[in-house]
């Protein structure tokens, strides 16, 4: 179906613009005609030449699925129906890809689908979370509601990952910039500094040797070290993909010095924010527990959830197995008992993600304190003293004259 855009004035004489698909210009016209629009040019818009090249459509991003769910939400809440909301919501997408997905919703539920059911076409920007939310606000008839706590969930899922990923960027981009001076001071620097000293006739400083038997080293082998560094990656991803590799990887991490703490609390933060947001939405604690570990991210972690699950399954309550993974902390444990004792878990789950929102923030901010200064004296150490080694024949000499 071609689509078409157009230009147009509304009652209030204000100008206005968008797309629309429909089987004809006068198609476009009436539907203008009831939206109490005047449109004063409709042309057809000019195909895509590389709209079925996958790679060069733009990606749907956390963002727009947000958004998507807080316009939902606002348009349900208005009384209006699914089928209209998911019209106006796919007319006006600007991204192609996301316009797409949307139509083929519209299309699903237009056939009989439920919305849960159309969504779940999708898994890759619809998971298992965002469909049994969805699918739990129908069978209750708080869809609206279910779409604001999705989105504001979201929001508060992408800050947490935000903040992660910020602690990791200061250290890891250090660090390149330090290999890629230390690479061009030994591959470029020294050697002139080496052709200078071979003029000398004296025998060079221990350090000095150190840094030309570096210098050579790298120059003549700079291929072989790239190779083994991709061979390494390569090897440490075919390892990880492994169920023990994966196991021992994901153990190691927590028990990393500060970056492990942070993960542990980075662990918690999602998973009570999750469990809250889903018991609070009405998803059975099992399969919300089942959602839950798939999306841990952390393999230990994931066991440890699955291990609370067996637990409920059999009777028991949640703290227990929780404390007994020796994964959580004991006041969340705490927490979570004191929740299930009166019957508000899911209120409590909130207040501990708000709880450990902070800490992780908390955490960032230690773990950025720390790392600065080490960085700092790691490029000091490294870069100054490359410079010293190549300088002490220069003072020897000087020394000598």
């Amino acid at each position: 179906m071609p689509v078409y855009q157009w230009i147009g004035k509304n009652r209030s004489n204000k100008v206005q613009k968008g797309e629309m698909e429909a089987q004809s210009e006068e198609a476009v016209r009436a539907s203008l005609a009831r939206q109490k629009i005047t449109p004063s040019r409709i042309k057809q818009k000019p195909k895509d030449l590389f709209e079925n090249v996958r790679f060069l459509q733009p990606k749907v991003k956390e963002g727009d699925i947000i958004l998507f769910a807080r316009q939902f939400s606002t348009m349900i809440d208005a009384g209006l129906p699914i089928i209209q909301c998911l019209d106006i919501l796919h007319n006006q997408q600007k991204n192609t890809t996301f316009k797409k997905m949307l139509k083929q919703v519209k299309e699903s539920v237009e056939g009989g689908a439920t919305l849960a059911e159309a969504l779940k076409k999708f898994p890759k920007h619809f998971d298992d979370l965002f469909v049994n939310m969805i699918a739990a606000g129908e069978a209750g008839g708080i869809l609206d509601a279910i779409l604001r706590r999705l989105a504001a969930y979201m929001e508060k899922a992408a800050r947490l990952k935000a903040k992660v990923k910020g602690a990791m960027t200061y250290p890891l981009v250090t660090l390149a910039i330090a290999i890629i001076v230390l690479a061009v001071i030994l591959i470029f620097v020294i050697p002139v500094f080496e052709e200078m000293f071979a003029d000398f006739g004296s025998e060079l400083p221990a350090p000095t040797q150190i840094v030309v038997a570096m210098s050579d080293m790298v120059k003549s082998k700079v291929l072989y070290l790239i190779g083994a560094f991709i061979l390494f990656m390569i090897a440490f991803k075919k390892y990880y993909a492994t169920e023990k590799g994966r196991d021992t990887i994901d153990a190691l991490m927590l028990k990393l010095p500060v970056f492990g703490l942070l993960l542990r609390k980075v662990a918690v933060a999602k998973f009570t924010r999750t469990m809250g947001t889903m018991l609070g939405s009405g998803v059975a604690i099992l399969e919300a527990l089942d959602i839950v570990a798939k999306t841990a991210g952390n393999r230990t972690i994931e066991k440890a959830i699955y291990n609370v699950r067996s637990g409920i399954a059999e009777g028991r309550t949640m703290a227990d197995p929780l404390n007994e993974s020796g994964v959580f902390p004991p006041m969340v444990c705490q927490m979570i008992s004191v929740g299930e004792s009166t019957g508000a878990l899911d209120a409590m789950l909130e207040k501990i993600a708000d709880f450990y929102d902070e800490e992780v923030d908390q955490a960032v901010n230690n773990m950025t304190a720390l790392i600065e200064p080490v960085m700092l004296v790691f490029l000091g150490v490294t870069i100054g003293g490359l410079v010293v080694a190549m300088y002490l024949p220069i003072f020897k000499m000087a020394g000598a004259i």
